[in-house]
């Protein structure tokens, strides 16, 4: 920058400027170089006086103006703004003419000319070129930011759209949802149309749903931690949730933004953990218990079988002090059940063939339950051995099936079962206490009354019983839990009201052990396929589970929650379904009576059904006939994958017609 020698301020440096000069007159051409030069511009381009020129130039070259004469030979600026629309370049266009009427100048401008200046008010043409430089730049900035905002727009909508986290945009005035993601949409079930006609009440159950107003009035921080709420999807299923919500400009109202997390299987978790933390609470205190009443038993007992050695057996102080000395035997017991709850009993711990343990407790067990109640013992050959004290695992056995017995007042079955099964990490996610690996199971089923959830979940805590009172201790099941927990591993209880009850105990195998028994199980081999697999199962998330585990095996899945709506789909199907997948115990159609009805539309059809009671205990309950294919619950997806492989390539398997 150099300065002015008389005033010494700063001189500007002059604006470069390319023109392209449309002109036949190249006398013309110079003195507008010079008028512009004067005014301030350092002036370079090129100037062309034919049509074709005019093309190449323009095509080839960038310019910062064109300055053209209206009246050309053999051509006008009408043919030059022709070829510029056609081109496409934002380049201010300015005509120069002697004469110009102003129905001409009208269309010049129509057809894209910037500006025009008459010949006689050349003068003009500088701060005509000015402005237009300043039109296009303001025209430019203002393309810039629409296509940043345009960017960011894209960018948010990305971001939203693909969140793995379900969010929307909700008004605060009315509550009406204004826009769902795609995971909001899967997750809650709902289509988008759907959720644009709902509120956010929508989605909360009825008992929770007048909460929602005072919250809505605390939500005054930018960002607001929600806690956690009780959501609704569309097929009624609860889940929790935690919310995280902040205000949002959304069209011409008030809006707020709200992301939400999933956190039902993380509360199941922690539910199991505090109930862990609560059952070793109460172990340490039974322990504790336990440890003193023993020693105040032993005197007690003690003492009192001093008294009646020295007493004579006719003695009338003889008999009280034998009932006492009975009483205190009682208590013992007690004790010695709190201490195998609160895992401090001394074990002996050995390599044990639970198959033979099974059989060599039978005389006992048979004894035990009655003439009413008939006992089947299955056993899995090649079975592997667990390390556990073997007089502690036939109390468990002995404890599980008196449990079995006591359900059944007017008779029934019980069926023990043994088998190697894997415990995978799906399954230990979400059992807090299991480790993944191989594992011995022992089942004991039962065909009684059954329990109801809020049962289930109090039944291994010392001293609760749902019997009379004077019929039961309520330890026979805290002790179970306490020996299988000593031993290392994990029990498992799925029951159905007046459908029967299932006790699985899973014992850690023993390491090094010959794990033959497993060869033959297909695991290892691929298990996938494009077959058609109709799932029936109520409950969702098992539902959810095994559809992505087959669509992920290559298989097209339909989904049913019940037999009825199973029905619906096979008739809306039009291409043929190759296996019926289904739970067998369901609410309206069960399992059975919905394969032998697809079975008259659907010959063909394969099934498998699937239940988290054990095979065996499921056919001797009546519901299915022996040899049909039967999935085990809980089963690793791998299992699924086998298992359905294995069925669709059998000669049988077809669906049965027995009622």
């Amino acid at each position: 920058m150099t300065a002015d020698p008389k005033t010494n301020d700063p001189v500007q440096p002059p604006m470069k400027l390319r023109v392209l000069y449309v002109e036949d007159n190249p006398r013309d051409v110079k003195l507008t170089a010079i008028m512009l030069e004067r005014a301030g511009y350092a002036v370079t381009g090129d100037a062309v006086d034919t049509i074709e020129k005019f093309r190449e130039r323009l095509t080839e070259n960038d310019y910062e103006v064109i300055i053209c004469d209206y009246n050309l030979r053999n051509w006008t600026a009408m043919d030059a703004l022709e070829i510029f629309r056609e081109i496409g370049k934002d380049i201010p266009f300015i005509i120069v003419s002697g004469s110009l009427g102003d129905e001409a100048a009208t269309e010049c401008l129509k057809r894209g000319a910037t500006d025009y200046v008459l010949k006689d008010r050349v003068a003009r043409l500088p701060s005509a070129i000015n402005l237009a430089l300043q039109s296009k730049a303001s025209r430019q900035e203002r393309k810039r930011a629409e296509q940043a905002l345009k960017e960011s727009e894209e960018r948010y909508r990305l971001l939203f759209e693909t969140n793995p986290h379900p969010m929307w945009i909700y008004d605060t005035e009315t509550l009406a949802f204004q826009a769902v993601n795609n995971t909001a949409v899967a997750h809650y079930g709902y289509s988008r149309e759907e959720f644009l006609r709902m509120k956010i009440l929508d989605i909360r159950p009825p008992e929770n749903a007048s909460d929602l107003p005072e919250e809505i009035a605390k939500t005054n921080s930018p960002v607001q931690e929600g806690g956690v709420r009780r959501h609704r999807k569309k097929d009624g299923t609860i889940i929790h949730v935690q919310i995280a919500s902040q205000p949002l400009p959304f069209g011409s109202g008030k809006a707020r933004f709200v992301q939400v997390e999933d956190v039902t299987e993380r509360k199941k978790l922690e539910e199991q953990f505090r109930q862990a933390q609560k059952m070793e609470a109460i172990g340490r205190l039974a322990g504790g218990i336990a440890h003193d009443f023993n020693n105040l038993l032993t005197v007690i007992n003690g003492y009192g079988q001093l008294v009646v050695d020295g007493l004579a057996q006719q003695d009338e102080l003889h008999e009280h002090v034998e009932q006492i000395i009975k009483a205190g035997e009682r208590a013992a017991s007690l004790t010695r059940q709190l201490l195998a709850f609160s895992r401090q009993q001394v074990l002996l711990p050995q390599n044990l063939d639970l198959n033979a343990l099974v059989a060599s407790a039978d005389k006992m067990l048979r004894r035990l339950i009655g003439e009413d109640i008939d006992i089947l013992t299955v056993q899995r050959a090649g079975l592997g051995q667990v390390k556990a004290d073997p007089s502690q695992i036939e109390q468990v056995i002995m404890n599980l099936v008196v449990n079995a017995r006591d359900a059944m007042p007017t008779g029934g079955k019980i069926i023990i079962e043994t088998d190697n099964v894997v415990l995978d990490e799906t399954y230990a996610r979400s059992h807090a206490s299991v480790k993944p690996g191989h594992y011995v199971m022992l089942a004991v089923s039962d065909t009684g009354t059954g329990m109801d959830a809020a049962t289930q979940a109090r039944i291994f805590e010392p001293f609760f019983t749902t019997k009379p009172k004077g019929k039961g201790t309520g330890l026979g099941l805290a002790t179970v839990i306490g020996i299988v927990k000593q031993s290392g591993g994990d029990i498992w209880v799925y029951s159905e009201l007046h459908q029967g009850t299932t006790f699985k105990v899973y014992l850690p195998r023993v390491k090094n052990a010959d794990l033959s028994a497993l060869a033959g199980t297909g695991i290892g081999k691929k298990a996938e396929g494009n077959e058609t697999v109709l799932v029936v199962e109520d409950e969702e998330a098992l539902r959810l589970l095994v559809r992505g585990v087959l669509e992920k095996k290559g298989y097209k899945v339909l989904v049913a929650r019940h037999g009825d709506e199973a029905l619906g789909v096979s008739d809306q199907h039009g291409g043929e379904i190759h296996l019926l997948l289904t739970d067998v115990v369901m609410p309206q159609v069960n399992g059975r009576i919905l394969a032998a009805r697809l079975a008259f539309t659907r010959p063909k059809i394969k099934v498998l059904y699937m239940s988290g009671y054990t095979d065996n205990a499921i056919v001797h309950h009546g519901v299915l006939e022996p040899g049909i294919a039967f999935l085990q619950k809980p089963f690793t997806p791998e299992g699924l994958a086998h298992k359905i492989r294995e069925v669709l390539d059998s000669a049988e398997g077809a669906a049965k017609m027995s009622a």
